[in-house]
């Protein structure tokens, strides 16, 4: 088996048709051995038995043609760009090739044979048809014939790498090397899951014999994708209810303050101190003190999530739980909950939002909650002055404050608690892992960690990302909630719509007027905010009360601009995304949102939960003028559903996982050919497939399970460097 795996280890420049000189351009694109080359699968394939005549192409199709190359022509715009165009016939008829600002390729069509493949979506150029920026090769008499009548690989390129090199490469590889491939699932998987052993599905998968031969190797290449992320999550949850705790008394307070525990030497336990100072009602239970401490009922759902999570609390393993709620759905509720019941036992409690302004909106709305119990809430962020900041941190470190919220200013040297027991991190997916972990340190032994996040995860996501968490989702939102009714507006209606937000404002409602999303650069959307703002001031708005807010304006500014607007001393508030997460205005229930195609699904949805936040009928209008069909596809979604969870599956259709991801953030590295919206049903099957091996063998020491242990630890490898980055 070591001679296999070193054989593996071949540099691709051993391998036949390639030398040194090719070596370099697969280098370049990341396959510097035969092991490489094996696992750099096809991105798609041409069935080159049915390649159509010119002639048969029709507008919007996406195809493959053959041809000679007749005419080229490069010419200079205007503008200094360079438009390259081949005319390529087939006896048939003719299609124009177009190429923008790429000399090279006009430098290999004039050196080559002349004739081509060439792959593209067909569209309409005046009279003629085109396919812009095509996928190219030369038919040369090098090619081997058998690419031709069969189907055919197409691999991802770099600059310099042709497919004939990839290809031939491949070729080799397989002829020689195969036989040295260690197939690391053992044959009890393989059977149980109807999957072909590993060299098979290697030679299917780049040279295919057939359709459903692919089609099966691609099966058991997918399950193992997500098969081996799945046994890590498995591994990494089973450690995690193995560590040892705090087991809160959650059953003792929902009947009666539980009786004090003592230490091994038989004094009060050192966290005791905190109920001495909050406990006002000895003998109330914990749903009493609750049902005082909210000003509403609570759903039936966010009872659920609630019990939930006090049942993860009193374990005496570390909870690690997401809660999911769609926007309004009252997240914040459970996380008070929590937080009384952990200090209701003698532990402090801390909340970390992304933001300043969230951080001091769960602030205000905590200190409402908890001031008549007698706990303290403690306000910690970056905007503090020295003094501030200084006797904050002795309030937390002595345990005068129970509750600690703040952004990362938490996990700032200088910070400390008492007796932390209780994580909570708001909007998780704008922290890092290590940022997380960094405030889970500063607890009391091991601290129950909760997450909350209000952008809805598609399922495959949530399996995928966060499959080493206990997932909650609260999916019921409060009574009296209307939905928001959404509006999408050709730019043509923008005056009238503004006439209708003026018809609101003077009865005495107020609105947002979100700018375009012109750039990621927080600079550029500031001045495009401070020109709405101006043209919208002068012109509609003149007669009524109008507030600018955007990144970067000062923190003081922005306090400001907000508590203006909700004590209704703004009616319109003109923002970037900077309201997207947390703004918390009841009174809001207008909210226009210019050139609403520049932004994501997933964005609109967060943007559209600003309003709707009180009990009267509530607006939101998109003003687009689409020119994709994915632009629609965001506007028709947005203005059919409010089902934050529906909107999630459609934006992870239009976008893919990693964009919604985020892979940095949160440690998800992209699939070499699995697919989450295509393959979700083979994500659950490995899912139940791994979680049935860590049950089985927790640590994965039986002798048939070694290789699926090594490539788990070369899957955390690769998490932990991409974690890092």
């Amino acid at each position: 088996m070591q001679e296999a795996a070193s054989a593996l280890d071949t540099d691709v420049q051993f391998l036949k048709g390639v030398g040194p000189r090719q070596a370099v351009s697969l280098k370049k694109a990341g396959i510097g051995t035969v092991r490489d080359l094996l696992h750099r699968l096809p991105r798609r394939y041409e069935d080159r038995s049915r390649i159509p005549k010119i002639s048969s192409v029709r507008i919007g199709e996406w195809v493959t043609v053959r041809g000679r190359i007749v005419k080229l022509d490069s010419r200079p715009t205007q503008r200094g760009m360079v438009i390259l165009k081949a005319i390529v016939q087939d006896g048939s008829g003719s299609i124009t090739l177009t190429w923008f600002n790429q000399p090279w390729i006009k430098r290999a069509l004039e050196s080559g044979s002349g004739e081509v493949i060439a792959y593209g979506q067909v569209k309409e150029a005046g009279i003629h048809l085109e396919i812009a920026g095509p996928e190219w090769e030369f038919v040369g008499e090098e090619d081997d014939p058998e690419d031709f009548a069969r189907i055919v690989p197409v691999y991802p390129l770099t600059d310099g790498l042709f497919q004939k090199t990839v290809r031939r490469a491949t070729r080799s590889a397989l002829d020689k090397y195969l036989a040295a491939v260690q197939d690391p699932l053992p044959a009890s998987i393989l059977e149980d899951q109807d999957l072909e052993p590993i060299r098979w599905c290697l030679q299917e998968i780049h040279w295919p014999s057939s359709e459903s031969n692919r089609l099966r190797a691609r099966k058991r290449l997918v399950f193992e994708e997500f098969f081996y992320m799945q046994v890590s999550l498995a591994m990494r949850r089973a450690e995690t209810h193995a560590e040892l705790g705090i087991s809160f008394p959650i059953s003792a307070l929902l009947d009666s303050t539980p009786a004090d525990p003592e230490t091994d030497d038989g004094s009060p336990a050192p966290h005791l101190f905190v109920r001495e100072q909050v406990e006002k009602r000895e003998g109330e239970a914990l749903w009493e003190q609750i049902h005082r401490m909210l000003p509403f009922d609570l759903t039936a759902a966010q009872r659920r999530v609630i019990g939930e999570v006090w049942a993860d609390m009193e374990r005496p393993h570390p909870m690690n739980r997401l809660v999911q709620g769609d926007v309004g759905s009252g997240k914040t509720a459970v996380a008070a909950c929590a937080m009384r019941a952990a200090v209701r036992s003698g532990y402090q409690a801390a909340l970390m939002a992304p933001t300043e302004l969230l951080a001091e909106q769960h602030s205000a709305q905590l200190q409402r909650l908890f001031g008549p119990l007698g706990i303290t809430v403690e306000l910690l962020v970056g905007k503090l002055s020295a003094a501030q900041k200084r006797k904050a941190a002795q309030r937390t470190a002595s345990g005068e404050s129970h509750i600690a919220i703040g952004t990362h200013a938490l996990i700032q040297e200088g910070v400390e608690f008492r007796n932390l027991g209780l994580v909570i991190v708001d909007e998780q997916h704008r922290f890092g892992v290590l940022q997380r972990k960094a405030l889970r340190d500063k607890g009391l032994g091991n601290p129950d960690v909760l997450v909350m996040t209000a952008t809805p995860i598609p399922r495959t996501l949530t399996m995928t990302l966060y499959g080493d968490l206990d997932t909650s989702v609260i999916d019921e939102l409060p009574p009296g909630r209307r939905p928001v009714k959404t509006h999408w507006k050709p730019t043509r209606d923008r005056d009238a719509v503004y006439q209708g937000v003026l018809s609101l404002v003077r009865e005495g409602r107020q609105a947002y007027v979100v700018c375009p999303m012109v750039s990621e650069s927080e600079t550029m959307m500031a001045q495009a905010a401070e020109e709405l703002f101006g043209r919208l001031s002068a012109g509609v708005f003149s007669d009524v009360r109008v507030g600018l807010l955007h990144g970067q304006m000062k923190p003081k500014e922005k306090e400001d601009v907000m508590a203006a607007f909700r004590a209704h001393e703004l009616d319109v508030l003109v923002s970037t995304t900077v309201i997207e997460v947390g703004v918390d205005v009841p009174n809001a229930s207008m909210m226009v949102i210019e050139d609403a195609n520049r932004f994501g699904l997933s964005q609109l949805h967060q943007l559209r939960g600003r309003v709707g936040r009180g009990h009267v009928q509530s607006y939101c209008v998109l003003i687009a003028d689409v020119k994709s069909e994915d632009s629609r596809t965001r506007m028709e979604t947005m203005r059919e559903t409010g089902d934050g969870f529906k909107i999630a599956e459609v934006d992870l259709r239009l976008r893919g996982p990693g964009q919604m991801a985020g892979t940095q953030q949160s440690g998800n590295s992209d699939y070499e050919i699995a697919d989450l919206v295509q393959d979700a049903r083979m994500l659950e099957v490995a899912r139940e497939a791994a979680i049935a091996l860590i049950e089985r063998d927790p640590h994965l020491s039986l002798p048939e399970n070694s290789a699926i242990l090594a490539k788990v630890r070369e899957r955390r490898s690769e998490l932990a460097v991409i974690t890092v980055s």
